[in-house]
């Protein structure tokens, strides 16, 4: 069984969440404290927000089946930081979002088991992921790459405060052309809802920069959730009532993002 899932849509959009999964091998997790097995940075509900937009529009969708704590889909397969000088947690992170240690002592992976996960998971969904939008771009002649993130509206030891609730991120406007830009920052800030930034804290993680690359059609683009807007952050639920005008706002930008 592949460790990734991909649903192949008809239109020039890959929508990619590779924090969407909370699952955790046995063979990791009895090596992992309690809280940990949770996999509580996971971007909770990701898929659940996106799926049915996706349908409906007919874009691809690429999710993998296991957690970020596994191996981090969104960070370079050599661990080089994607925020030199910033506390990050890493390619096959030891710490939290809490900067608490995942491992019980001694437990935590060496760089044999590293690599294998990296090979294993990272991989594999690297592959599809550059399959489908050579797919793609070769049947539209261009493609966007639709980065979908959240987290928790405050995680301390990455950014001080409360994070905005709609944080786009165009590796500082290389991952993507200007238009596409300006079109999807206009449509955020005309609506008052929610709070936005565009490339602050979050400027898009290392698939956004590797695969943007506007010049030959493809334009990549991520988008980090503040979680409280459509989940109880506590206790993970999806809040039902809420998520419809969040998930209203993402349909506008992925609308934006085939005209």
């Amino acid at each position: 069984m592949e460790n990734f899932i991909l649903h192949r849509g008809r239109v020039p959009l890959l929508i990619s969440l590779p924090h969407d999964a909370s699952f955790i091998p046995e063979d990791i997790a009895t090596r992992m404290h309690p809280v940990a097995r949770r996999s509580p940075d996971t971007d909770w509900h990701v898929a659940r927000l996106y799926e049915p937009l996706a349908r409906e529009l007919g874009a691809s969708v690429l999710k993998p089946r296991a957690s970020r704590y596994v191996v981090d889909l969104n960070r370079p397969a050599d661990g080089h930081p994607l925020y030199p000088g910033q506390r990050e947690t890493g390619l096959v992170p030891i710490v939290g979002f809490d900067g608490g240690p995942l491992y019980l002592d001694g437990c935590a992976p060496d760089a044999a088991e590293v690599q294998q996960r990296v090979n294993d998971y990272w991989r594999p969904y690297h592959g599809a992921l550059a399959q489908e939008l050579a797919r793609l771009h070769a049947e539209h002649g261009r493609v966007v790459l639709w980065e979908g993130h959240s987290i928790r509206s405050r995680v301390p030891m990455l950014f001080e405060g409360r994070l905005p609730d709609f944080n786009l991120g165009t590796a500082t406007g290389a991952s993507c052309g200007s238009a596409l830009q300006a079109r999807l920052q206009t449509s955020l800030e005309a609506q008052s809802r929610f709070t936005v930034a565009v490339n602050d804290r979050f400027k898009g993680g290392y698939i956004t920069r590797h695969y943007g690359r506007p010049e030959v059609g493809v334009q990549a683009v991520q988008l980090e959730l503040a979680q409280l807007n459509y989940m109880d952050e506590a206790s993970f639920e999806y809040a039902a009532a809420r998520a419809p005008d969040v998930q209203a706002v993402i349909d506008r930008l992925l609308r934006i993002c085939l005209e």
